[in-house]
């Protein structure tokens, strides 16, 4: 569908998971903050100000830690980059971390605080392309980065949708290429975020009108976004690392629903060419859809429904046709979560 009509719905339903909440001390006023690595899943974008406030207002140095702000280059980059231990913590979709870890099951990451309560995974084309359903990407050609988390969840798209994923052809190129190549039409259509593609081809001049968004969760795939990712022996390591990031990050995420605008000045402290309007906007749109459900503001910031995630592990499973699925344990947790009252809008 065109972007201007872009419904916006929020998801309901996000259960309470009853998992254990690690009540891990707080670790302000330590001589010694801890420092911590830490990769984004792209290029610094709105979204990410959940954590460019929380290094801007100390939030990080209030729970003892020292964090270095990476950006990113795709989720399945990210999780790579945590699972090698280039990076302590991480942020990526769930996804792509379900598909990791059934390939490396003794290696294996795991999410700890749901950031997207709905992903934004999704297939973008221009009216010009003459698709208009995801049935119609057949026979054509789709361009993406090879980490592209949207790429990596296409088979599961295609299932939902009856494509046959044997038409397409793939380009594949660096990241900043993507929109570029779509707009001079050496690619069909392309994969990624809607708040990334969006906003790069309206900054170059695409009216919105013209843009045309098939979204996973409006296409059959119910699944959840992206979240904070950590290396599992690294969190049994490093409870209270861990514990006390994901308390910054709530407490940014807080700061970030309750002044978007305020929140967005600060990417500027990891990227000094941030295009703030831009961002300010692009920030807007994720929180609508993704960030700020009315699930999250009825249940609280990181709250995991349990048979929500455990489909996203079904779909991955028939997407990738991985023969020993991982247990849903393995691929997220909640006890490094403060108590819901904590967690609350």
């Amino acid at each position: 569908m065109s972007i201007s009509s872009f419904t916006r719905k929020a998801f309901l339903g996000a259960g309470l998971s009853t998992a254990l909440v690690l009540l891990a001390p707080a670790l302000a006023g330590a001589a010694d903050l801890k420092e911590v690595k830490f990769t984004l899943d792209w290029a610094v974008q709105g979204n990410h100000a959940v954590w460019t406030v929380a290094q801007a207002q100390g939030l990080f140095e209030k729970e003892g830690l020292k964090v270095k702000i990476d950006r990113g280059y795709g989720s399945g980059d990210a999780v790579t980059k945590v699972a090698s231990g280039a990076y302590d913590i991480g942020f990526s979709d769930i996804n792509a971390v379900i598909k990791f870890d059934a390939e490396n099951p003794t290696n294996t990451v795991l999410g700890v605080c749901q950031i997207f309560d709905k992903t934004l995974n999704s297939l973008i084309t221009l009216k010009k392309s003459g698709i208009k359903t995801p049935k119609e990407l057949e026979g054509r050609k789709i361009g993406s980065p090879e980490a592209d988390s949207s790429r990596l969840m296409f088979p599961a798209f295609a299932k939902a949708n009856g494509i046959d994923p044997a038409t397409i052809t793939w380009t594949s190129m660096q990241p900043q290429l993507r929109e570029t190549m779509l707009v001079q039409g050496q690619v069909d259509a392309i994969t990624g975020f809607a708040s990334t593609s969006v906003f790069n081809l309206t900054g170059v001049g695409v009216p919105a009108d013209d843009i045309v968004v098939f979204s996973f969760p409006d296409n059959g795939l119910d699944l959840y976004g992206s979240t904070v990712i950590v290396r599992k022996d690294f969190a049994e390591k490093n409870p209270e690392v861990v514990a006390a990031f994901v308390r910054a990050t709530i407490a940014g995420l807080k700061a970030v629903a309750k002044d978007p605008d305020a929140a967005a000045k600060t990417l500027t402290l990891v990227d000094p060419l941030a295009k703030i309007e831009l961002e300010k906007a692009r920030l807007k749109f994720v929180l609508d859809r993704s960030m700020f459900t009315d699930g999250i503001k009825k249940a609280g910031f990181g709250t995991v429904d349990p048979a929500r995630m455990q489909q996203s592990i079904d779909v991955a499973v028939a997407a990738y046709k991985i023969a020993t699925p991982p247990k849903a344990e393995d691929v997220y947790t909640t006890k490094f979560l403060p108590p819901v009252a904590d967690r609350m809008p």
